[in-house]
């Protein structure tokens, strides 16, 4: 990279591939990491899985040299990972694999603020369009930028035995979206509303809240549960699928070429825990999950977006928050060129349902709000701690907040557990994220020395240090690409998918032994989303026992949201009141220094 363009995917050629790392560093950096979780037997079964994956003999050595074909004429090693990873689960995404933010309130009417957003919006895509949005830069090395192209007219498309994207800046759909309008969603209804004139020209504000008070005096009643469609997009992917396959496709085809949905909620939240519940996933007649964007406005005019996650990660979508309210909405106004010219185009979406399809919407709805009363949430504020107090503990925040999750998870359900952290890896072409597995040898010791009675303030400090130091050097590798559990799943997606024809599908014992099911089944799912324009974020946990953290670590507070099923609903209180704590002691602790 000898110069960094000002086109916002001007850079994106110029960057370099995510590095394939060899089969033997994958499998060292495996054990590395999996040995903390495992004892003794567990860990020399390991060790021989990963000495039989080594031998001379092992399918490895194929499915190795396959990845490495396949990667020279790929933007990344990866392309064909992430299809499989995201479109590849079969279970609902709602929940399970849809995040939120929730935005800060400003005092503005549901119509109007969702009004604003949705011209903040139409600001950033203008921008991404004509590529004038500067792209980002981290520490003087221009990011990737390529997920920006997927923020509009972008949806999943359900299938079997793997899921589709319809999206522009494809073959099928070449250059930006042309679309005009956005589907509105009110009391189990659907609507088209063109927020783009005849002419190309966006309507004003003004002009576009007249069509969402148009909207919701439209859907005055609540929709029948058996004719809000939306239900159908929390069903099991095959058989959203098949569904999908049996209604009107033109009423399909508005909904998924629409620029973004927007979900106006009947519900005036009691406080933040229920307006994140809301945000996460609401009421599911009301959403259309598959969609990458929907702004979401409750009743009283709170407000987040709820995001698809298959072409999407975190700091692609904070790029598009903070481009919407970094500037204000008139500054958007003047750019789009809005002009008034009188109530813009509203109408239903109809659907032709017949007796099967109201008894599977009606079914798909029942059991969505059983699987959301089945999972349990819990935000947490920490207004009088941040990143400046972390730095002024001579810490880094990110690691000062993973000591504090891995104490708390220890004293609230007495052992270290498999912790997913996500790192951004946006400088490589095409980046995305790695898979940062959190738990290290240091990190056990600290954990054991804070419990132990007989440590002394210096020693729990001394470890700590080393807890800190440890995670960091690991986050560093991580983000350079040095991780082995993306690659070495890849190769054993590759024997699923080319085995066969490689002359490669000898069973390999790594994927059945110990390190590799212990170091996955996570007990933490943690990531992070730094923006001053958003107040929570939240993701479902990922497995039985797991608790999602997703966190927004400011300089001046730190805002958790947890997530877990409601079964070990209990775990997760303690967990919160652990962390609150933590927190604390850890403050305490290295303050004194």
């Amino acid at each position: 990279m000898t110069e960094t363009s000002t086109r916002t995917f001007g850079n994106e050629d110029a960057l370099p591939h995510v590095p394939l790392p060899s089969v033997e560093d994958s499998a060292q950096r495996f054990l590395e990491w999996c040995a903390p979780l495992l004892d003794d037997p567990q860990r020399a079964e390991t060790e021989a899985a990963v000495r039989e994956l080594l031998a001379p003999d092992s399918p490895v050595w194929t499915l190795q040299a396959d990845l490495e074909r396949f990667a020279e004429g790929a933007h990344s090693w990866l392309d064909e990972f992430w299809p499989r990873r995201y479109l590849g689960r079969r279970d609902r995404i709602a929940v399970n694999a849809n995040f939120f933010f929730q935005f800060h309130p400003t005092g503005a009417d549901q119509p109007v603020r969702a009004a604003e957003l949705t011209v903040a919006a139409l600001g950033h895509k203008a921008q991404l369009d004509d590529e004038s949005f500067p792209p980002l830069v981290n520490r003087g090395v221009p990011q990737s930028m390529e997920q920006s192209k997927h923020l509009f007219s972008t949806t999943r498309i359900p299938g079997d035995p793997q899921d589709s994207v319809r999206t522009p800046y494809t073959d099928d759909w070449p250059g930006p979206s042309t679309e005009r309008h956005v589907v509105v969603f009110s009391r189990g209804r659907m609507y088209t509303l063109d927020v783009i004139g005849p002419e190309g020209v966006p309507h004003t504000v003004d002009e576009i809240a007249a069509g969402m008070r148009a909207v919701l005096a439209s859907a005055s009643e609540r929709a029948p549960v058996d004719e809000s469609v939306g239900s159908l997009t929390t069903k099991a992917r095959a058989d959203w699928a098949a569904v999908r396959a049996r209604l009107d496709q033109a009423s399909v085809d508005l909904v998924e070429r629409a620029l973004f949905c927007v979900c106006l909620d009947d519900v005036t939240p009691a406080d933040e825990h229920e307006a994140c519940r809301h945000l996460l996933a609401g009421d599911s007649g009301n959403r259309w999950f598959d969609k990458a964007v929907s702004l979401l406005v409750l009743a009283d005019g709170s407000c987040g977006i709820n995001i698809e996650h298959c072409e999407l990660d975190g700091t692609t979508v904070l790029t598009l928050v903070d481009a919407m309210f970094d500037e204000p909405v008139e500054t958007h106004a003047e750019r789009i060129g809005t002009r008034s010219q009188g109530d813009p185009a509203v109408a239903p979406v109809e659907w032709d349902l017949d007796d099967a399809l109201r008894a599977e919407i009606r079914s798909a709805a029942e059991e969505f709000d059983a699987y959301l009363a089945a999972t349990a949430t819990q935000p947490i504020t920490f207004d009088d701690f941040g990143a400046e107090d972390a730095k002024a503990l001579k810490c880094s925040p990110d690691a000062f907040v993973q000591m504090a999750y891995q104490l708390a998870h220890r004293r609230a359900k007495g052992l270290t557990g498999a912790t997913y952290e996500s790192i951004a890896t946006r400088q490589f072409h095409h980046g995305r994220t790695e898979a940062m597995r959190v738990v290290t040898p240091e990190i056990v010791a600290f954990v054991d020395a804070m419990q132990s009675s007989d440590a002394s303030d210096d020693a729990k400090r001394e470890a700590f240090r080393a807890a800190a130091a440890a995670h960091g050097k690991r986050a560093k590798e991580s983000q350079a690409g040095d991780a082995p559990e993306q690659h070495l799943w890849e190769l054993q997606l590759i024997q699923e998918r080319r085995g066969a024809e490689l002359g490669a599908t000898a069973p390999m014992a790594l994927f059945d032994s110990p390190g590799w099911q212990i170091m996955r089944s996570d007990y933490l799912s943690t990531s992070s989303a730094p923006s001053t324009n958003i107040r929570y974020f939240g993701f479902g946990s990922t497995s039985p026992q797991c608790i999602g953290v997703a966190y927004v670590l400011l300089p001046d507070r730190l805002h958790v949201h947890l997530s877990t099923p409601e079964s070990v609903a209990d775990e997760m209180y303690r967990y919160a009141d652990e962390l609150r704590t933590a927190v604390a002691e850890l403050r305490e602790l290295l303050g004194s220094e």
